[in-house]
């Protein structure tokens, strides 16, 4: 995993970097974003000299990393916290919704006026929740 971290790491430190040396990164929002949370265990076997090896970490969909950076975003803040095994929330959790919802905010974008019409109905990307985060913007 260090291997992977360090071919991700440079790039993204070079395009903040870059962002931020042109002076873009106040205008330009930068997300990264995992697509569910892992804990630190692992699940089945981790014995190598097993035959099909199946060991990973778990899955937990209520518990994913997202940083961001540049638009409007408060920069070096930290919000949200896991339990030490990254298995549930422990302080200030973020629901999707609310993600979506600061994310089109940082872009001018009310999300209770974003809507698509859809089988007779206006339908919003943040459904019929979403508040804006406000601790993380700037």
């Amino acid at each position: 995993m260090g291997s992977l971290t360090r071919e991700i790491d440079g790039p993204w430190s070079a395009l903040i970097a870059d962002l931020k040396n042109r002076d873009l990164l106040k205008d330009t929002l930068v997300i990264w974003g995992t697509e569910f949370g892992r804990t630190c265990y692992s699940q089945g076997s981790i014995l190598k000299e097993e035959k099909g090896i199946n060991y990973g970490r778990e899955h937990h969909k209520n518990c994913c990393v997202f940083w961001l950076a540049g638009g409007g975003g408060k920069p070096g803040y930290s919000h949200g916290e896991t339990c030490d095994l990254g298995f549930d929330i422990a302080n200030d959790p973020v629901h999707v919704n609310d993600l979506h919802a600061t994310l089109l905010h940082q872009m001018g974008i009310d999300h209770r006026r974003f809507t698509y019409p859809f089988k007779g109905r206006n339908f919003r990307l943040t459904d019929v929740g979403g508040e804006v985060v406000k601790p993380i913007l700037a």
